[in-house]
């Protein structure tokens, strides 16, 4: 199996079951030692992914907030984490698609992320439907793969501002969204998002390993690129509370942490 022809295979695959299969069946051939990288495989643009017709995407100030205390609020909130998590999967398959002459080591890495995400996927699904609701049943927004469009010349800049800006707000949010689920006892879902935040400082580690990589072959401070970055791309801000244990086990150092105490 050729990864990048499995990679765009799954990354443009419209059925959400199937997606997530495909991610899965990657990284298994990946461990199995049956899965190749051709590096003279061509790179093709991608303006979308595959995704199902549904949900109806919006800009993201046009996705109506709802109260956690009705079982509507409480499934569009997990409706909202299981949208984050399909494009979650998305942008890992990308990942491993789209930056060729990388050491062997990246794609591993980001196909085990595109199979941890589609795992987390299928778990907030299935509570979803628990609840009478399904994927779909709600809109979301785009935000997530437009960063992946903005970021998809330049593997440094997908690091950063992917893994290390979107995925870490994730662990900075998740802490609140716990307190709130547990308020209204839904006991399901708090150990659903105890299996996303283990994986999710994993994948953010494995963004900070690799920009740490590309910042070190470029000759390049991490902080002041970091920072740079921010701006360059108009990055969504970074705003407190930090949750400053799940970032230093995501690779943060001390000197960024620093930094995001100084954003208090």
């Amino acid at each position: 199996m050729d990864i990048f022809a499995g990679c765009i295979d799954a990354l443009m695959e419209p059925d959400t079951a199937r997606k997530c299969h495909l991610a899965d069946a990657l990284y298994l051939a990946w461990k199995s030692g049956e899965a190749k990288v051709d590096g003279n495989a061509p790179v093709l643009p991608i303006s979308e992914p595959g995704r199902p017709a549904r949900p109806e995407l919006v800009p993201p100030l046009q996705v109506p907030r709802r109260k956690m205390t009705t079982t509507a609020g409480r499934a569009a909130m997990i409706h909202a984490l299981a949208h984050i998590e399909f494009n979650a999967v998305n942008l890992a398959l990308d990942a491993a698609y789209r930056f060729h002459d990388m050491p062997k080591d990246f794609y591993g890495d980001w196909l085990k992320v595109a199979a941890e995400e589609a795992l987390h996927f299928n778990l907030l699904r299935d509570h979803l439907r628990s609840m009478g609701y399904d994927y779909g049943d709600f809109p979301a927004h785009n935000g997530l793969w437009e960063m992946a469009v903005k970021t998809a010349h330049d593997p440094l800049v997908r690091m950063a501002l992917v893994p290390r800006v979107l995925e870490a707000r994730g662990l900075d949010a998740t802490p609140a969204i716990v307190e709130k689920l547990k308020s209204v006892n839904d006991t399901k879902a708090v150990g659903i998002l105890a299996i996303v935040e283990r994986d999710e400082i994993g994948h953010v580690a494995i963004g900070s390993r690799w920009y740490r990589y590309l910042c070190e072959q470029r000759g390049l401070d991490p902080l002041t690129t970091f920072k740079s970055l921010l701006k360059e791309y108009d990055a969504p801000p970074l705003r407190p509370p930090f949750n400053y244990a799940g970032r230093r086990a995501g690779g943060f150092s001390q000197e960024e942490l620093g930094w995001l105490e100084s954003l208090n």
